[in-house]
């Protein structure tokens, strides 16, 4: 955990995960999301992406996952996210969400943090995230 005190712009932090089978078919569960290009391989051949794609929301919750136990760590509470999607991902690849600090209010206890997710040295999703770092006791 970092805390507001801690924090400066430049820090950075990342997570990295292999997207399978079972992570759509678990998040469509959970999302109830359940577009075709997600789940039906058939329509999926038809669409502009030729083949089944990740939702993306999938890959953007690592980004969450990197803000909420890496940088800054359990008991960030995040405030706001913007997302540019720019690419798809597919079953198999590894994503990886990747934050870097890039300014920090300590009167307003928040900081703005630069996001991206990236497979095979090609950002898919970038964006910024205003979060709220643990402060101490």
């Amino acid at each position: 955990m970092t805390y507001l005190d801690e924090i400066e712009p430049g820090m950075t932090a990342e997570i990295a995960k292999t997207i399978t089978e079972a992570d759509i078919l678990m998040f469509a569960a959970v999302s109830m999301d359940t577009n075709p290009v997600h789940m039906d391989a058939e329509a999926a051949a038809r669409s502009q992406f030729g083949q089944r794609i990740a939702h993306g929301m999938l890959s953007a919750g690592l980004i969450s996952a990197v803000l909420g136990t890496r940088l800054p760590g359990p008991g960030t509470v995040y405030l706001g996210q913007t997302l540019r999607f720019r690419a798809p991902v597919r079953i198999g690849d590894t994503v990886t969400a990747r934050v870097e600090v890039t300014s920090v209010d300590t009167a307003r206890k928040r900081a703005t943090i630069k996001t991206e997710c990236v497979v095979a040295g090609k950002v898919v999703i970038e964006g910024e995230a205003m979060v709220m770092p643990p402060l101490r006791s």
